[in-house]
């Protein structure tokens, strides 16, 4: 049984933090005017614009201490992951979700932060939200569809997302819990504690900036390791800024994907608006979602 932490009311806190990647604060601030619009406070942590002079926001004892800090604050109602990047993977296994447990708060990010979405899903059955960070938010794009729909599941409403027809797409219905992310975090943590458990499950996978062979090397990882087996539906989303090699892998993105997953018989679909480009909804993981894949028209709802 999943625990739904509770959705959030105008006057309540959101702490925004680095848990991995550094970020400019300048690169946050209309993140943060967004979310004070919104109705909410905000509360800044230590790794916003740290003075860390490398790839991190601060050493891994300083993200983790103000990971913690705001995991452990009564007062910090969501806890919103401006950036992904790398490292939260180095600090997993020593963050204390006992006051989490018992007092659940909505962790809110992607990328990077797929490791948290899969550690907690796993371990503890507490829902988290795959949804846009802080970049989304500049050049307007806080006015857009996908960073509206992170505003609406903060309330509580129910979102119902569409994606244009592929002709890789599967047709069928099913009706599950939601879980999924980056793919190259998915396969990252397999055998470790924050693997998922994909029995039974809607997935749902996108990537950034990876070569085509490493894509298809990944997808094999999830089918050796019995991942893609018994899946009720996989929802394939946006491979963005993908590279290729001299001689050419020799086949598209979705039809390597197609050829790895084609033995299955569930739902599958194509080109779903979850990636690194704007074009990122806000998904619920662990909660349960109706997938349909029809002829003319594919939907995802709660």
């Amino acid at each position: 049984m999943i625990i739904v932490p509770k959705y959030l009311q105008k006057g309540d806190t959101i702490g925004i933090v680095c848990p991995a990647g550094f970020m400019a604060s300048d690169k946050i601030q209309t993140c943060i005017n967004t979310l004070q619009n919104w109705g909410y406070k905000i509360k800044i942590g230590n790794t916003i614009n740290s003075v860390s002079q490398n790839y991190f926001s601060g050493t891994d004892e300083e993200r983790l201490a103000d990971f913690q800090q705001m995991l452990d604050d009564d007062n910090v109602h969501a806890i919103l992951c401006a950036r992904g990047g790398y490292g939260i993977s180095r600090i997993i296994d020593k963050i204390n979700f006992t006051k989490f447990k018992k007092k659940p708060k909505w962790i809110i990010g992607f990328s990077d932060v797929t490791v948290l979405h899969a550690h907690i899903n796993s371990n503890y059955k507490i829902a988290t939200l795959h949804a846009p960070m802080a970049s989304a938010f500049n050049d307007d794009g806080y006015k857009n569809e996908f960073v509206l729909s992170l505003k609406n599941t903060l309330e509580g409403k129910k979102n119902k997302y569409q994606c244009a027809i592929n002709a890789l797409n599967r047709k069928g219905e099913a009706t599950a819990e939601l879980i999924g992310g980056n793919l190259t975090l998915l396969a990252h943590l397999i055998g470790s504690s924050s693997d998922i458990k994909t029995k039974n499950k809607i997935l749902f996978i996108e990537d950034v900036g990876e070569y085509l062979y490493n894509i298809d090397r990944m997808f094999y990882q999830l089918k050796r390791s019995g991942k893609l087996d018994k899946l009720a539906g996989l929802i394939i989303g946006g491979f963005t800024d993908l590279k290729d090699t001299d001689r050419p892998f020799g086949k598209t993105i979705y039809e390597l994907i197609d050829d790895v997953v084609k033995e299955y018989n569930y739902p599958v679909c194509y080109n779903f608006p979850v990636s690194h480009a704007k074009e990122n909804v806000a998904l619920k993981v662990g909660c349960t979602y109706q997938l349909k894949v029809a002829k003319n028209k594919v939907t995802l709802q709660e």
